[in-house]
């Protein structure tokens, strides 16, 4: 490959707060270290599309504070075929692209990693997802802004739920990932939290329900992450069935923990893993994502990156049962 003078910007998959501030972060230091931008719309699908356009430093002004992403964001089941990524490959040698950096999650450094593999182009990643499930960085773009809003809706329904002596069941995302409700809970002194990475019997419901009654009498906060089987209406239902006699609601925070202006933290995260991407590309790394583990910026191979084994701490769990009592 040669000398790389072009590196197109994509956003891909679910949106989270902080993507603005990598995409601004990637323009500025790639132009300030003399290579030519390239904004890519609409994820993978805009290369498909040929939906990509010049990027200067205007493109980016005033878009740090911004929550979801100027791209814009698709999951592009054409870039899953080989025929997908081969109209994609067509159009970035037409646009003279020579690296690309990815903002995404699981899903998009899965696609970045397989691209890289079937074509002569650096990919680079940036960790952009809520639910902080990316091996080889200590938190995700998006992440902390999410974990704040989630304690914020919790606090308030917190009120409602002391008011009326109701035992609340909390549904937030994570998809396979326990880390915004394990968290979440902490922060709001939540009784309980549901997480894929300690599955819950009969005997923790009734554990985590006689701690929530003697401490409050009959209010009550679990956090439960997301899942097509077992989420809050799973539970509150089965509280129903098994506690009869007690004032049961479910809230499902939904895509409202998507959105909103990005914390300080993602920012300085999203403006370092940016700078990152730069840095990489010009050292000639190949195809790994940039992360910050132990407040150092390092880069994890995509195959590692995309594990499903990012190590949780079970200790959260014990802080979590010794304070909730």
């Amino acid at each position: 490959m040669g000398k790389i003078k072009t590196i197109g910007v994509l956003t891909s998959g679910g949106d989270a707060p902080g993507m603005n501030a990598a995409i601004r972060a990637v323009t500025r230091a790639g132009i300030y270290n003399g290579f030519n931008i390239k904004g890519i719309y609409r994820g993978y699908d805009g290369l498909i599309n040929d939906e990509i356009r010049p990027f200067t430093t205007e493109n980016v002004s005033g878009i740090i504070n911004r929550g979801g992403t100027i791209l814009k964001t698709a999951r592009s089941k054409e870039f899953e075929t080989k025929e997908g990524r081969e109209k994609a490959y067509k159009n970035i040698k037409a646009e003279g692209i020579d690296a690309l950096v990815i903002i995404g999650g699981n899903g998009s450094l899965t696609g970045a990693m397989i691209f890289a593999q079937e074509y002569d182009i650096s990919c680079i990643g940036l960790p952009g997802t809520i639910d902080n499930d990316l091996f080889g960085t200590d938190n995700t773009i998006g992440y902390d802004t999410t974990l704040n809003t989630i304690v914020e809706c919790v606090d308030r329904i917190r009120d409602t739920a002391q008011s009326h002596e109701r035992i609340f069941f909390v549904e937030v995302m994570g998809r396979d990932a326990g880390f915004l409700a394990q968290n979440s809970a902490i922060a709001t002194g939540a009784e309980a939290a549901i997480i894929p990475e300690d599955s819950t019997d009969v005997d923790q419901l009734s554990n985590f329900m006689e701690r929530g009654i003697r401490k409050s009498k009959k209010s009550c906060i679990v956090i439960v992450s997301e899942s097509p089987k077992c989420g809050a209406l799973y539970y509150a239902d089965r509280v129903k069935k098994e506690f009869p006699g007690y004032d049961v609601r479910v809230s499902i925070l939904g895509h409202l923990q998507r959105g909103g202006s990005p914390s300080a933290r993602d920012r300085i995260l999203a403006s370092r893993t940016g700078c990152g991407a730069i840095d990489a590309i010009m050292q000639g790394q190949r195809n790994i994502m940039v992360g910050v583990r132990n407040n150092e910026v390092v880069y994890v191979p995509f195959s590692d990156a995309i594990r499903s084994d990012k190590p949780f701490d079970r200790k959260l769990i014990k802080v979590l049962d010794e304070l909730s009592i």
